[in-house]
């Protein structure tokens, strides 16, 4: 990275995410604590209702990391784009002061997403050892799945943030996807609960399901259905990471064509 972004603009870089982590958790009692606690939280929530009472997920070995690990990279998704949004519109003042390239400022805020995953996947860590499951060299797959949901969620994030310095009905249209997309993609519930094979295979082209089932069958238990058993390892796998690769380039290039009027428009 050091090859491509300049001394002074790594100086300012840091500053920029430093700044994100402070103003986020300023006056909270707990501060940076919350990264950690907010997904341990809606964890235990989901955990008690859904396999308490309705009695998901038994059928699926070591399911309370199953669903935490599931719950993390979600959030991972989430945060990385919900924080992006108003990053630019957030930062007009900065962006009116000094020349700075725009994509940093959609950049530091993946950042501060990215260190908060990276925490809370230690606990996803301690939470393997208590629930004794047997780690294998599939858990060297997860970066893999990481930078995939990084460079969607990156290309996302550059396009709403680019969006939203023109339209501000964004922040509740997307707030709306999100909550359709937690339900769309197997997270809270296997996906062998869909009872039917088509729309399974379907949902599990969504790049987010493929990351999150991939993560948890090379992590958890090979007792999970991925996008690739699901379609019979055919050429149809590649689509969540042809459309990710999709997403990102198309996010970037919108964000390129809008840069140069940021600071009119904020």
């Amino acid at each position: 990275m050091k090859q491509f972004i300049s001394k002074p603009n790594r100086a300012l870089l840091s500053e920029l995410v430093r700044t994100d982590f402070k103003l986020r958790y300023q006056g909270s009692l707990l501060g940076y604590a919350w990264s950690l606690l907010k997904p341990l939280l809606l964890f235990v929530i989901l955990y008690v209702v859904f396999v308490y009472f309705l009695k998901i997920g038994k059928d699926i070995p070591h399911f309370p990391v199953y669903l935490l690990l599931g719950i993390v990279l979600w959030n991972f998704f989430t945060e990385m784009t919900v924080q992006s949004l108003g990053s630019i519109v957030g930062r007009g003042d900065l962006i009116r002061k000094i020349r700075i390239p725009r994509w940093m400022i959609v950049f530091s805020s993946s950042i501060s997403a990215v260190i908060n995953v990276l925490l809370s996947l230690v606990v996803v860590g301690v939470f393997l050892v208590i629930n004794q499951v047997p780690l294998t060299a599939g858990i060297l797959l997860l970066p893999f799945y990481l930078l995939m949901i990084y460079f969607l969620a990156l290309g996302l994030s550059l396009f709403l943030a680019a969006a939203y310095v023109k339209f501000r009905d964004l922040s509740y249209i997307w707030e709306i996807i999100l909550q359709a997309g937690f339900y769309a993609t197997p997270i809270i519930y296997p996906i062998q609960m869909i009872d039917n094979s088509i729309v399974e295979k379907i949902l599990l082209l969504n790049p987010m399901a493929q990351a999150i089932q991939g993560a948890r069958y090379d992590v958890v238990t090979h007792a999970t259905k991925t996008t690739y058993s699901a379609w019979d390892g055919s050429w149809y796998v590649l689509i969540p990471i042809v459309l990710t690769a999709l997403i990102f380039v198309g996010g970037l290039l919108y964000f390129k064509s809008q840069a140069k009027d940021f600071a009119e428009n904020i």
